[in-house]
C-alpha cells in the first residue's frame, strides 16, 4: 500500500527549505530548482504543490507569519494574566526585530517577500493585508493603553502606533551589525519608558 503523504507536512518542509535557501544564500537563488533541491524533492513534486515561483513565496510568508504569530503569542503568554500594555508591545516588538534564528528567518524571508512585491500586484495585495493586520494588532493594544489610562488621554494612537512600528526598521541595522541586540533593545526600552511615562 503507498505510503499516505501528509499535504500539510510536505508544503511545510518545502516552505522551510525555501528559507533556509535564503538564508544561506539570498533571495536571488530563490529558483523553484534550487527549493527543490533544498527539500529533498523533484521539481515535478515541488510543481504538484507550487505551480509558480510566486505561490511558493506567498505561502512560505503565510506560514512564516504563522511562526511569527505563534512566537508572540508564547511571549504573551509568558507575561501572565492582564500584562501591563508597556510589557505586551515589547514582546511584540521584539519578536519582529531578528534577535535569534527564527526571526532572523522571518526577516529574510520579508526582505524577500518586500523586492517582490515590489514587481508583482498580487504579492503587493498579499504582503500590504499582512501588514496591515499585524498594524492593527499594535494599533489595537496602544487604543486599550490609552481608554484604561496606561496612556495620555491625548494621544493620538495612529501616531503612536506608526512610532512604535518604526522601531522595526533596526532589523536592516541588525543584519549588517551596524547595532547590535543589546542597543537595540535599550532604544525599543527607551522608547516605551517615554510612551508610558506619567
Amino acid at each position: 500500500m503507498p505510503k499516505q503523504v501528509d499535504h500539510r507536512e510536505r508544503r511545510e518542509t518545502i516552505a522551510r527549505a525555501l528559507w533556509r535557501v535564503v538564508e544561506q544564500r539570498g533571495a536571488t537563488h530563490l529558483t523553484m530548482r534550487e527549493v527543490a533541491q533544498a527539500a529533498g524533492i523533484s521539481l515535478g513534486q515541488l510543481q504538484h504543490y507550487f505551480g509558480s515561483r510566486a505561490q511558493l513565496l506567498a505561502f512560505a510568508m503565510d506560514f512564516a507569519g504563522e511562526q511569527s504569530a505563534l512566537r508572540v503569542g508564547r511571549a504573551l503568554e509568558a507575561l501572565g494574566e492582564a500584562p501591563h500594555p508597556r510589557e505586551v508591545l515589547r514582546a511584540m516588538l521584539v519578536e519582529l526585530l531578528p534577535l535569534h534564528a527564527d526571526a532572523r528567518t522571518t526577516s529574510r524571508m520579508s526582505a524577500a517577500y518586500v523586492l517582490e512585491a515590489l514587481h508583482d500586484e498580487e504579492v503587493h495585495a498579499r504582503a500590504r493585508g499582512g501588514l496591515l493586520q499585524g498594524r492593527a494588532m499594535v494599533e489595537q493594544v496602544v487604543r486599550q493603553a490609552i481608554a484604561d489610562g496606561y496612556l495620555a488621554a491625548d494621544r493620538d494612537p495612529a501616531v503612536e502606533t506608526d512610532l512604535l512600528l518604526a522601531l522595526t526598521g533596526f532589523t536592516t541595522l541588525l543584519e549588517l551589525d551596524v547595532v547590535g541586540p543589546a542597543a537595540v533593545l535599550t532604544a525599543v526600552d527607551r522608547h516605551l519608558d517615554r510612551l508610558f511615562a506619567a
